[in-house]
């Protein structure tokens, strides 16, 4: 008995303490960086966490199954420049961006075919996939950014609804669809599932191969669609958009309680590892920490979580 309760409370525990995390750092920078607690500083953190929050819900899904996929920074790239590349060419905007839509849904299908089917492991498919995408968004736009599409295409990224940034809507609706997704839905049952123990969920019946291809196919889709925002906003199609992005979806998710060895985690929580996130990096903006000591930060932050996430499980294994 003694044991169950403080199983209980270790998890209790867990799943407040991004929460706290999240408000600790937000006193912290309203009383050291100037410009910080304001509401239009808030809204900037949400158009700038949008763009790593939208391709989050994919990765969370990805990494409940057990799997990762350090591609979708150089997916957002390659959609950024091809869709440009297509705009610039006199395709529509709308049909441009379905194509590249598709484009990442196929190549999200890929990573699952090579990880399920061939049995790769999925840091070494998609790091195969980070290079080849990140390769052809040179080839497409010849190293140089890509210009002049239609300037109705920058509301996608720099526009509004109200007062709320269309990209901010955008990022909820994704979660909305994922929260229903993982907890309302057999699918995603499936999914925790599968992460939980692959095999005894092929023998309960549970087509692993058709939810191993929409986790990585959805995936996809999501960062090329993160990629066309980030075109947006930018208002070019740049070789180099989204480089070492993935980094810092993956640091969010992992934040937000997802574990790494899979089958646990709520995307709710997610919401606030990316919050941690955009709070952490818009603080340090604004305080003039330079770059690459943002990048030992966010790395840092990488190790810690997935450290404290691994003691996580060592110490509930040990008291069951």
């Amino acid at each position: 008995m003694d044991t169950a309760v403080q199983v209980k409370k270790q998890k209790s525990i867990s799943k407040y303490a991004i929460y706290i995390v999240l408000l600790a750092l937000t006193a912290f920078f309203s009383i050291v960086a100037e410009g910080f607690f304001t509401t239009t500083n808030f809204f900037n953190i949400l158009r700038q966490v949008a763009v790593y929050g939208i391709p989050a819900v994919g990765m969370t899904m990805v990494i409940i199954t057990g799997g990762i996929d350090i591609s979708v920074g150089s997916m957002m790239g390659a959609a950024s420049v091809g869709c440009a590349s297509l705009m610039v060419a006199g395709l529509n905007p709308i049909l441009a961006m379905l194509i590249v839509l598709i484009v990442g849904l196929i190549v999200g299908l890929l990573n699952g075919f090579f990880t399920y089917e061939v049995g790769i492991p999925p840091m070494i498919v998609t790091l195969a996939a980070m290079s080849i995408l990140r390769g052809l968004a040179y080839i497409i736009s010849g190293g140089l950014p890509v210009y002049g599409f239609p300037a109705s295409f920058t509301a996608l990224g720099q526009g509004y609804l109200g007062p709320i940034p269309i990209p901010v809507i955008i990022m909820a609706i994704c979660f909305a669809v994922g929260y229903i997704t993982l907890e309302k839905t057999s699918f995603g049952r499936y999914v925790y599932g599968i992460g939980s123990n692959r095999e005894a969920s092929r023998l309960s019946g549970v087509s692993v191969r058709k939810v191993m291809y929409s986790v990585y196919g959805l995936c996809g889709m999501l960062a090329a669609l993160a990629g066309m925002v980030l075109l947006s906003r930018v208002n070019s199609g740049q070789p180099k958009a989204g480089e070492m992005y993935e980094m810092d979806i993956i640091t969010a998710v992992v934040l937000g309680g997802v574990s790494t060895t899979g089958g646990e985690g709520k995307i709710t929580r997610v919401i606030a590892g990316l919050l941690v996130m955009g709070v952490l990096l818009n603080g340090m903006i604004l305080m003039n920490i330079p770059d690459y000591y943002q990048r030992v930060v966010k790395g840092a932050v990488l190790l810690l979580a997935i450290s404290a996430d691994m003691m996580s499980q060592k110490r509930l294994s040990k008291k069951i």
